[in-house]
């Protein structure tokens, strides 16, 4: 009959290191959690911010277009030297749509530039975050080699590095 292996209770006494290691693991997963969440979102919030700026620019382009075309028009007017009623109208028609062509542009691109900073800035901040989650993962690791070596200097780098994982990503949420 195979023998059983009674756990006694005493048994987690014995090693009071251990037990103070695996709750500092257990914080460094909770926070290895938080940041990894918070770096994750923010990557989303960049690839938005990027698409909006991409679709403003592709507005910006076309307006543009209607802008040169309107451009060609007016040119083709004086190219053919056309007189009276008629061409001063279109002339007028012409530089109407070229102000409103002209102004639209303008705004549109300050959109675009706004939200490709809104991207970039993302960006910096996801990066922030991604180094701490780095750094957080290191220290949770480090610390778990504690079980395995049960040298207390494997908590001690883990706490090192989990401290400087959270300061970075701190930085990220102060952004």
């Amino acid at each position: 009959m195979a023998e059983l292996e009674i756990h006694h209770e005493d048994e987690h006494t014995s090693d009071p290191l251990g037990q103070k290691v695996g709750v500092m693991a257990s914080v460094l997963a909770v926070l290895l959690a938080v940041v990894s969440i918070a770096s994750h979102r923010t990557h989303t919030a960049a690839i938005i911010h990027k698409s909006g700026s991409n679709d403003q620019w592709a507005y910006y382009q076309a307006t543009r277009v209607k802008l040169h075309t309107t451009e060609m028009g007016e040119n083709m007017v004086h190219l053919l030297g056309a007189k009276g009623e008629v061409a001063d109208k279109m002339l007028t028609e012409y530089a109407g749509q070229k102000k409103k062509y002209e102004e639209q542009s303008q705004k549109i691109q300050e959109e675009a530039k706004g939200a490709d900073e809104a991207a970039e800035a993302d960006e910096h901040r996801a990066l922030r975050y991604d180094v701490g989650e780095g750094l957080l993962e290191i220290g949770l690791v480090l610390s778990s080699l504690y079980f395995i070596a049960r040298k207390g200097m494997f908590p001690v780098l883990g706490v090192i590095a989990g401290v400087a994982g959270v300061g970075i990503a701190i930085t990220g949420f102060l952004m």
